[in-house]
């Protein structure tokens, strides 16, 4: 059945694996009960979301058991090896303010013919006149964003009920 499943996915079925176990066992005549007895299935991959946690995170903080995740998804494919390498690259750029590498990294990007990849360096590329001093300089408007979206929030929340006076109280009191 993970045979099934995989080939089914390669031909652009988006189901689980679950789905086409559950669908196959109904066909069985003896039911579930006699379905693939002794059959070893395969360790299920991470969430995609748990992935990227770990592709994100420095090598150095990761625990014994997040390093041989990561190893072992490494291992499985060319391509998540790829895609490590080029995250690491890309992180460490940006905590070493190193952005006079991103030409480089860019170019990396779109050789890796991975099309995630490729469509952020395009976005990189529309506006790159403002990513490469975020990538270099030491500055950040953070904290001033925050303040303006904090501000927003409570001109929003009062919207229609508050005159003046209350929305400078307010907004006052959020500072």
């Amino acid at each position: 059945m993970v045979l099934l499943h995989q080939e089914l996915v390669a031909r652009g079925y988006k189901g689980s694996y679950e789905s086409v176990r559950d669908h196959l066992v109904r066909r069985l005549p003896g039911g579930k009960k006699n379905a693939c007895k002794g059959a070893k299935l395969s360790p299920t991959p991470p969430p995609v979301r748990q992935v990227m946690f770990l592709f994100l995170r420095r090598p150095e903080d990761l625990d014994k058991e997040e390093r041989g995740t990561i190893l072992q998804l490494r291992q499985s494919s060319s391509e998540l090896d790829l895609a490590y390498t080029l995250v690491q690259e890309f992180a460490t750029m940006r905590r070493t303010r190193t952005g006079e590498n991103l030409d480089a990294w860019l170019a990396k990007a779109v050789a890796s013919q991975i099309p995630e990849f490729q469509s952020f360096v395009v976005g990189i590329e529309r506006d790159k006149a403002s990513v490469q001093p975020g990538l270099t300089r030491p500055e950040s408007n953070g904290i001033v964003e925050g303040k303006i979206n904090k501000l927003k929030l409570v001109k929003r929340m009062g919207y229609g009920r508050a005159a003046f006076p209350l929305l400078r109280q307010r907004v006052l009191h959020a500072l």
